[in-house]
């Protein structure tokens, strides 16, 4: 596969991002990248943007890599994208995703600017990997960076893409084959709904997915349990975990729907949410408290109604997934293309549960998990259980910890400080960020 390198970076080659596009060009040599300056050399491609339309002609996918500025792309990105429109570059049905480099500040609509670009270029997007600006020096970072690749091939192969915005006329797309239902499936993945029984549209959405998911499959209906009422805020399950409600919950959550390997949420939208009676249930996973108690686990969503126009819902969707560092296997709805989007949410459900496919957290989960982090600090003599689980799985992650690079960041205060120095040192600072990314890459060739 010819994979075009879109490199939004002003600094080119030197860019902090770019390395991790190196690392995957090294262990994948049976594909071809070509790297595409667009954000150093964007003055040159305003006088002549044919270099560019060669490179995006010849490629089969546009792998868009950049480092996050001020809630968006660099500004030579953005200026990239209008000089593509403007020539009528022809990219409709070419594959695309992208890949960042950041502190997870808004990552997220970084992210979603890209998309909804892809979307207007009627590219087949899938979605990109959020990386810390540090994780390639990380044996951690470096295995999310080699799963979001497998995870991009796979899709390639499968003809699996997100679907872009209803008012874009879509790529062309091939439904999957329903598998043989005859056979035993193995696995187990739950659908939490509240379908009414005269809800026949969310009915087959979920008949649907049934069908064609190549997994075990079981429906848990909350409009039948016989919840109580919500929660109260009465904080008895601080320290216990034990709900004051004596109606099961609980326990039925713990044990009837967290057992699960997978969960899909199945609602129709209601009063611009989930609706009151699913809004009960969220409640009561307060039981919980605030212990991602299901880390790992994918999770996807069936949803009937008009949610392309419900931004704060899929906002809601989205952040549910990041806190919990769940990988959001999809949205299907049924606006538009039904069967084929409920196909292919199987298919990445299906996909991150035999390859363990668990992408870093953007914005949403870093910046929530921060939130709570402190405030469970703060409130570990009340809060019991949310400390004894926030130490056994470190996420008491203070920056005041880290002293070595605190006095680190010291020294190059200073160096900038001074404005001698600072001509001594010319290009040797650059050179020095990428020093430890380059022992990465050395250590890889060898």
């Amino acid at each position: 596969m010819h994979i075009l390198v879109i490199n939004g970076s002003p600094k080119g080659s030197h860019s902090v991002t770019l390395q991790t596009v190196n690392y995957l060009q090294l262990l994948h040599p049976a594909h071809t990248f070509e790297v595409l300056h667009a954000g150093q050399r964007i003055k040159a491609l305003e006088k002549d943007f044919s270099p560019a339309l060669e490179a995006l002609a010849k490629a089969d996918l546009l792998l868009f890599a950049y480092p996050v500025y001020t809630f968006v792309a660099p500004c030579q990105l953005h200026r990239f994208i209008e000089l593509m429109k403007q020539h009528q570059a022809d990219v409709a049905c070419k594959w695309a995703s992208q890949l960042t480099t950041s502190k997870h500040f808004y990552d997220i609509t970084a992210h979603r600017y890209i998309q909804d670009i892809c979307g207007d270029l009627k590219l087949k997007y899938v979605r990109g990997l959020s990386a810390d600006m540090d994780d390639l020096l990380t044996e951690k970072g470096q295995r999310e960076a080699r799963d979001f690749f497998d995870y991009l091939l796979w899709s390639v192969e499968n003809n699996s893409f997100e679907p872009v915005s209803v008012l874009s006329t879509p790529a062309k797309h091939v439904p999957a084959t329903v598998p043989d239902c005859s056979q035993e499936k193995q696995g187990d993945i739950v659908i939490v709904t509240d379908c009414e029984q005269n809800d026949l549209q969310l009915q087959n959405m979920i008949d649907r997915f049934r069908a064609v998911c190549p997994r075990k499959t079981r429906v848990e209906n909350i409009r039948e349990y016989p919840l109580r009422g919500g929660c109260l805020g009465c904080f008895n399950c601080a320290i216990t975990g034990k709900c004051v409600y004596t109606d099961g919950f609980d326990d039925y959550l713990r044990n009837t729907i967290q057992t699960a390997e997978s969960i899909v949420y199945a609602f129709s939208i209601r009063d611009h949410s989930m609706g009151a009676r699913f809004k009960m249930y969220d409640d009561r996973n307060f039981c919980n408290g605030h212990r991602t108690v299901t880390i790992g686990m994918p999770v996807g969503y069936l949803i009937s109604g008009n949610y392309a126009e419900e931004t704060n819902l899929q906002t809601i969707v989205e952040a549910r997934a990041q806190v919990g560092s769940n990988f959001m296997a999809g949205v299907a709805t049924d606006e538009y293309d039904t069967d084929a989007a409920i196909d292919q949410l199987s298919a990445r459900l299906s996909y991150a549960l035999e390859h363990k496919y668990v992408p870093p957290q953007n914005f949403y989960g870093i910046g929530g998990m921060k939130v709570f982090r402190d405030l469970i600090w703060l409130m570990q003599g009340m809060m019991r259980a949310d400390h004894k689980f926030y130490k056994a799985h470190g996420q008491y992650d203070f920056p005041q910890k880290q002293w070595l690079k605190m006095v680190a960041m010291y020294a190059v205060g200073a160096m900038l400080a001074s404005p001698n120095l600072k001509t001594k040192a010319g290009s040797a600072m650059t050179d020095g960020m990428l020093m430890p990314y380059k022992k990465v890459l050395e250590k890889l060739k060898k």
